[in-house]
């Protein structure tokens, strides 16, 4: 039996991983819940737990990916469930943490079952989004308004989910998303669910902080890396907050300082982002707390029981 499952989500630099291996200490283990986590050459840049946390528990699901592959929260459920399952064989807890609210989401209540999408028309959607994106958000006006109100007419990616799902099943992705889900691999009521929400300022202070730590410490080491491979930029791992600026510093269109200030700015208004998916779609159910210090102290009343 697993024990009573933590769950950790928060905006970028809140404190998530290092309060999740101290949760994790006891006899638990932490599982990745961030979609840029899984990539493997992006350790630095993504701010994957380090030596520290690693050294207090178990982690499980970081730096799994290739970058070439395009991941995605089904698959990142289908990874979890043997972690899981080993996990209640032992009877530890599991402590997810990160940012991705989709995965929590799916965690507690499932997914749509979309069928299988053609394989030719997602590589069409693909190319077509290269060189004519106006156009497929416009097509998607059409086809799925209500995916569309939903979508930002340069999020790629989004765009060509939603039309490859309408091509293929010829119902909308709205459609299959209002559909019964099943049920997902966790009872929300059964899980400590929490989200930190941290002061905007400090929030911006320690991201930069951090992001200059990143540069000394490989980050553009790994954006080299990772461009070797000559990836379609819409591929997830190529959207990671701090590629493209680094990219390029590369090739000599921006300062180091440059780099940092435009990466900082775009990782404080995704954070930003983050907050406020956490606060529209997380229920009351979901504790909230100002600081890691205070969650974790909330968490240990919680479990000191079990």
């Amino acid at each position: 039996m697993l024990k009573r499952p933590i769950l950790i989500a928060g905006p970028t630099a809140s404190g998530k991983s290092a309060l999740a291996a101290r949760l994790a200490q006891s006899g638990g283990s932490v599982i990745n819940a961030d979609s840029m986590q899984v990539y493997d050459l992006l350790q630095v840049l993504t701010a994957r737990p380090g030596s520290e946390e690693l050294s207090l528990a178990p982690h499980h699901l970081f730096g799994h990916v290739s970058p070439a592959a395009a991941y995605s929260v089904a698959r990142w459920l289908d990874d979890v469930k043997p972690v899981l399952d080993e996990l209640a064989a032992r009877g530890a807890r599991p402590v997810f943490a990160g940012g991705t609210g989709l995965y929590f989401k799916a965690l507690l209540e499932g997914l749509s079952q979309v069928p299988p999408i053609e394989p030719e028309i997602r590589q069409s959607l693909r190319k077509a989004a290269q060189t004519d994106l106006a156009r497929l958000y416009g097509e998607l006006e059409r086809a799925d308004p209500e995916s569309r109100c939903r979508i930002k007419p340069g999020d790629s990616q989004r765009i060509v989910r939603a039309l490859e799902v309408v091509r293929s099943t010829g119902k909308p992705l709205s459609w299959w998303q209002a559909q019964d889900g099943g049920r997902g691999l966790l009872a929300a009521k059964d899980c400590i669910k929490v989200v930190l929400e941290p002061d905007r300022t400090g929030l911006r202070a320690r991201i930069a902080a951090r992001f200059s730590d990143m540069m000394k410490a490989g980050a553009i080491d790994e954006v080299r890396a990772l461009l070797s491979l000559d990836l379609p930029g819409d591929m997830p791992a190529m959207r990671a907050i701090g590629v493209r600026e680094i990219a390029a510093c590369l090739e000599g269109t921006l300062s180091v300082e440059a780099a940092i200030d435009k990466a900082v700015t775009a990782t404080a208004q995704y954070a930003k982002r983050q907050s406020t998916w956490f606060r529209n779609q997380f229920g009351r159910d979901w504790l909230r707390f100002g600081d890691a210090q205070a969650a974790q102290a909330a968490i240990f009343r919680l479990t000191k029981a079990e």
